[in-house]
């Protein structure tokens, strides 16, 4: 009995597939045999301190929880305002070795911490940046916050995770051979103050704090292995 030949329509669809498949597979290759890259942390140490009138104080992690995030490097800061708001700020860096993501976000964090979620929605921050964010509202007690986080890479920001975020791991290691990233998170406590008055508050220190992520990324170089 003949086989029956393959149209061109589905012979195209094969061959471009079979192209795809060799073309993912060579790039793998090529990037398993690149040398690791060492990252410089300098320029995220030497973030700034004083942020539009804020002023920081470090806020040192302790190790247990060190331990379970395995960041490459963290940021841990409460920023002050003369006039009393407190706004905390937290940045986890993974380098490109790390795979560039965080093992653990806010969305497990917090109730494993005993807080509860009791909203959440999607924010535009900043169109002309492409800044999003995903904000929280939890409760643990009789004290509640606001959250608002997001991932950023040395290429882009405002990810909010999944799909947008293997998409640009994938593109900053073809294109720049570096697929490095950090979760980046604001909260604030909501205390007797209005929700959209604390809301429009760390909008506005986010879109502040993420165009300085643009000029204190860390740096990563090719280990020297002769």
């Amino acid at each position: 009995m003949s086989e029956t030949p393959l149209d061109p329509g589905r012979r195209r669809q094969t061959l471009l597939l079979g192209g795809v498949l060799l073309g993912v597979g060579a790039l793998a290759w090529s990037l398993a045999l690149r040398d690791p890259l060492v990252i410089d942390p300098r320029p995220l140490e030497a973030f700034p301190r004083e942020i539009a009138g804020w002023r920081a104080e470090d806020v040192p992690l302790e190790s247990t929880v060190e331990s379970i995030l395995r960041a490459d490097f963290n940021l841990q800061r409460v920023y002050h305002h003369p006039l009393g708001p407190r706004i905390a700020v937290y940045v986890g860096y993974y380098g490109t070795e790390r795979g560039g993501r965080p093992e653990h976000t806010p969305w497990v964090c917090y109730p494993s911490a005993g807080w509860q979620i009791d909203a959440h929605r999607t924010l535009l921050v900043d169109p002309d940046r492409g800044l999003r964010v995903n904000e929280l509202e939890v409760h643990q007690g009789g004290e509640r916050s606001l959250v608002q986080f997001w991932y950023r890479s040395f290429r882009s920001t405002g990810l909010l995770g999944g799909a947008d975020q293997a998409w640009d791991r994938f593109l900053g290691r073809l294109r720049h051979d570096r697929s490095d990233g950090a979760l980046v998170r604001l909260s604030s406590p909501l205390g007797d103050e209005d929700p959209t008055v604390v809301r429009s508050r760390l909008m506005g220190f986010a879109r502040r704090l993420d165009a300085l992520l643009d000029t204190h990324w860390p740096a990563e170089q090719p280990a020297r292995t002769g």
